[in-house]
């Protein structure tokens, strides 16, 4: 059920939502990237609708936290919620966007019979590992290793 709060809307993403995504992206990163978002949002609203959120702001997409809920992976049996990417358009930062959008997602993680949800993140990116300990995550018994090819 979509959330509404002094004219902030958060509700399960939409294919529609895709023009929005790639505008936030492009004010965060400087890069123009439809492509890799098509691919992203086709993927997440397919793979576990209503796990990816957005939060609206006068029908303008202003925030999205795309993840699923998946079983199986990495020999963890039981549901976990995943988050992958998030983004805020920096005009709106400092609403506490990010944490709604996350509430919505760990609701339907919880739905769907999870107890945790994960992410990785890059160490040397202080604003969203600052971000995820302030929503509550901490380490974690996994680790995330890697090799060059």
């Amino acid at each position: 059920m979509p959330e509404v709060t002094a004219d902030v809307r958060i509700r399960p993403l939409d294919e529609l939502d895709l023009s929005g995504i790639v505008r936030i992206d492009e004010k965060i990163t400087g890069i123009y990237r439809p492509d890799i978002w098509e691919q992203r949002v086709m993927f997440y609203t397919r793979r576990d609708p209503g796990a990816s959120q957005v939060a609206e702001v006068a029908g303008n997409v202003v925030g999205f936290m795309l993840g699923d809920c998946r079983a199986g992976e990495f020999g963890l049996e039981e549901p976990s919620g995943w988050i992958e990417r998030f983004g805020i358009d920096p005009d709106h930062r400092g609403k506490d966007l990010g944490r709604k959008l996350f509430d919505a997602a760990c609701a339907h993680f919880r739905a769907e019979g999870a107890k945790s949800v994960r992410t990785l993140v890059d160490t040397n990116d202080t604003a969203v590992t600052g971000f995820l300990k302030a929503i509550g995550f901490g380490d974690s018994p996994l680790t995330a290793l890697e090799r060059q090819l």
